[in-house]
């Protein structure tokens, strides 16, 4: 299992699982940079992969890591354009996806658009924002300076997020 906690919270449970774990490797994917503590974001949905961080009913913004804490900024940005955004942490999808079918439609909902969030690859993401759904990442390697002017270069702001999903969504 890959494990990419966003907080120190989900950090702590992250690092439970891997000790728990009998059955196979365990990765903690963690970042460099200062994270700030989310309100929500911890506890034992950790365990089950990936869990609601923020109701909404327009659209859901599943993120993972270092970028949980921009979703959640970029939900509230959209909430002021009068889109409601529910953000789903989702720090190992390989968890995530061994869990029975009405959990995860209890996490993602059904029927409401689905973006993904992660400042990595988008390969893979599409088995959780389905074939239709809008994934932001970066797809080459290479790119090297301080986290903020990355952020800023790659979209990966809470305005940028959020300017994506409404124009996405129109």
């Amino acid at each position: 299992h890959v494990i990419r906690p966003g907080s120190a919270a989900e950090t702590a449970e992250a690092w439970a699982m891997a000790v728990d774990r009998a059955d196979g490797p365990t990765a903690l994917v963690l970042t460099r940079q200062s994270l700030p503590e989310t309100e929500g974001v911890g506890g034992p949905g950790v365990r089950r992969g990936g869990y609601v961080v923020r109701d909404g009913d327009d659209v859901v913004v599943v993120a993972t890591g270092s970028e949980v804490w921009v979703a959640v900024e970029a939900a509230a940005l959209l909430d002021e354009r009068g889109v409601s955004a529910r953000v789903v942490s989702m720090p190992s999808v390989d968890v995530f996806v061994e869990q029975d079918e009405d959990y995860r439609t209890e996490v993602l909902g059904s029927g409401i658009p689905r973006v993904s969030v992660e400042a990595a690859a988008t390969l893979g993401w599409d088995r959780i924002v389905g074939a239709d759904g809008l994934t932001i990442g970066i797809d080459h390697f290479g790119a090297s300076a301080p986290w903020e002017r990355i952020a800023e270069e790659y979209g990966f702001t809470p305005d940028q997020v959020a300017d994506r999903i409404a124009d996405w969504l129109d």
